[in-house]
């Protein structure tokens, strides 16, 4: 169940927004944040990225900084009218992550930021299949989200936002492993880092290359 500052975070661009940059206030500010999930990758401007679930371009904005072919898709035509207005340099496709309406191995790299704890684990189950559909061989996917805090000194602040801000399937996603459900759907898992205590997870994954 949404809860009423949920619905109204995203019925308000500015109070989203607000949300968005105080919580990143515990790693370093909201660029830094946005960046987590990039570092140590290679995206040049010819690069194909896919900016999965993209909301209204808040990440969006930094993925254009590094590459000139950059499609953000969501399932919100109101996210994706904001996106346009916010970052016009990308191409937006409005589609469900669990059905993409892409080529087979469109995309070297595939980016979500803070999307995937909310869908319930069968949708997570439909979408990195699809994930490592649309990606090249040897493309990466590369996320951050939610994680169970190893600090228990995180633990009342991530409870409280969660409980604010978010429904059940954060709760779900804590308990996911999601490195091994990566691998489960074929992926390599490159990189696991984690963030304030361990309530943020950053995991760059990537998808085998075809045998010569």
């Amino acid at each position: 169940m949404a809860t009423i500052l949920r619905d109204l975070s995203y019925r308000y661009q500015w109070l989203y927004d607000g949300i968005s940059r105080l919580a990143a206030i515990s790693i370093g500010g909201e660029q830094r944040f946005r960046q987590l999930a990039l570092q140590g990758l290679t995206i040049s401007s010819d690069t194909k990225v896919l900016d999965l679930c993209c909301g209204s371009g808040q990440a969006t904005q930094f993925l254009v900084k590094l590459s000139q072919n950059v499609t953000g898709l969501d399932a919100s035509p109101l996210s994706l009218q904001r996106a346009k207005q916010n970052v016009p340099q990308a191409e937006y496709v409005e589609a469900f992550a669990e059905e993409m309406p892409f080529a087979d191995n469109q995309f070297d790299l595939v980016h979500t930021s803070v999307a995937l704890h909310e869908m319930q684990p069968e949708q997570l189950r439909k979408i990195i299949p699809e994930v490592y559909r649309v990606l090249k061989p040897g493309g990466v996917f590369t996320f951050i989200d939610f994680h169970n805090p190893h600090n228990p000194l995180f633990l009342p602040s991530i409870w409280l936002f969660l409980w604010l801000f978010e429904t059940e399937t954060a709760w779900q996603l804590l308990k996911t492993d999601l490195p091994g459900l990566l691998m489960e759907m074929g992926f390599s898992i490159d990189k696991q880092s984690l963030y304030a205590g361990g309530s943020l997870q950053v995991i760059q994954a990537s998808k085998g290359r075809l045998s010569s």
